[in-house]
């Protein structure tokens, strides 16, 4: 190791106080985290790219500072959903600075890998007070029955007013108005029992029915609209 001369012709003062780093909780314990490997817990995290054209939500369970489970969500870029499935590929198995430093392909999904890398490391997970952590598969739960991310996707002019096009029950095929024209209700398809029910063999008109369902006071409304054309 180099000294510049400055530093050579000092006279050496010994620091006399070593108090080491704090704890951090992780899993229900106090840990005091010197290695990567001293790093556990499940958190999320939300990441956005230079233009803000598109996010990321992204889930990691990381047990002994290796990453064994991710959940990787896209929202806004077409290119970005593709950038997912490479980025699936290349985290898992890495350790938490491995994956930090690791190109995944999006700035948004490389932005949320630097948010969550923050929270774990200074102890701020979602299983931080929770006895063993959560087990892997948990990030999967997160997504519910049929494995569907949560989107809301809603779109509003002054002139014409606001069209709901999916909410978390699923996509939306109607909106019930009442006689002031405002939204009382509405019908929605999930697309994800759609889907589940074609895979059984149902035809599509019989499964589409089943996969429908209404929220608010639907039948109640006086006029009904297509969201995606009136």
């Amino acid at each position: 190791m180099k000294y510049t001369k400055d530093v050579e012709n000092m006279c050496k003062v010994r620091c006399g106080a070593s108090h080491g780093c704090a704890p951090i909780p992780e899993e229900g314990k106090w840990v005091y985290s010197k290695e990567i490997k001293d790093i556990n817990g499940l958190t999320h995290g939300v990441g956005w790219c230079a233009p803000q054209q598109g996010a990321c939500k992204l889930t990691l369970n990381v047990k002994n500072g290796i990453i064994e489970e991710a959940l990787i969500e896209t929202l806004g870029c077409s290119g970005m959903t593709h950038s997912a499935a490479m980025a699936s590929e290349a985290i898992v198995g890495k350790t938490l600075l491995e994956a930090v430093n690791t190109d995944l392909v999006c700035d948004a999904i490389n932005t949320a890998m630097r948010e969550l890398f923050l929270q774990i490391i200074y102890g701020r997970t979602q299983s931080a007070f929770s006895e063993n952590g959560l087990p892997i598969g948990a990030g999967l739960e997160d997504l519910g029955k049929g494995l569907r991310s949560q989107i809301g996707t809603v779109y509003s002019t002054r002139e014409k007013g606001p069209r709901y096009l999916e909410l978390t029950e699923g996509y939306i095929t109607s909106l019930a108005l009442d006689k002031n024209d405002e939204i009382i209700g509405y019908e929605y398809l999930t697309l994800g029992i759609f889907a589940d029910l074609m895979k059984k063999g149902l035809k599509a008109e019989e499964a589409l029915e089943k996969a429908k369902g209404q929220y608010g006071r639907y039948k109640d409304g006086v006029k009904f609209i297509d969201p995606r054309k009136e």
